[in-house]
């Protein structure tokens, strides 16, 4: 088992982000398989020109982990993001937290988490929030173990499909010098 490297994601990373974004989001939400709307909303959200922009945004922060030089995970915090849900106003937004599924359970997703809420407190947030499909029951368990609160209910829409989620969020200030 090789050791797991975090870095900064650099520009380079746009198209190995956007397959292990497609890869985890399909596995996660289109287990029964995949339909034009899902797969719309992969290319479109998932492609290599969005990371691009992303990596170019100053207010993202996209961590990247590797294993022996390969892409397995990655966080995406967008900075000063908030929510009805969430009353500080220095929030941020953990947009994404995915791990390949051969690489869960080896405390990866657990380091991205640590490195996302130090990187949102060192930018000025006192809450980290994110939303999570209902239907995805690892997510469910993992955020409240990590101390995040379950705010209530949240939805995700595409198409003119509206999709449960369940909002957490925690408050993150003192972990910046943790």
């Amino acid at each position: 088992m090789s050791d797991i490297l975090y870095r900064p994601a650099v520009a380079d990373d746009a198209l190995c982000l956007g397959v292990l974004a497609t890869q985890v989001f399909l596995d996660t939400y289109a287990p029964q398989g995949i339909r034009a709307a899902i797969a719309r909303h992969v290319l479109a959200h998932c492609s290599v020109a969005t990371y691009e922009a992303l990596l170019a945004d100053a207010s993202v922060k996209i961590l990247v982990a590797e294993c022996a030089g390969h892409l397995v995970g990655f966080s995406q915090v967008d900075d000063g993001v908030g929510h009805a849900l969430v009353p500080e106003a220095a929030a941020s937004e953990l947009q994404r937290l995915y791990v390949q599924e051969g690489f869960t359970g080896r405390g990866i997703g657990c380091d991205l988490l640590r490195h996302a809420e130090k990187a949102a407190a060192a930018r000025g947030a006192d809450t980290l929030w994110l939303t999570t499909y209902t239907g995805n029951a690892r997510a469910l368990q993992f955020y409240p173990r990590r101390g995040y609160e379950d705010m209530g209910a949240a939805v995700f829409s595409f198409e003119g499909e509206d999709h449960p989620n369940r909002l957490y969020a925690k408050r993150i200030r003192r972990v910046a010098t943790a």
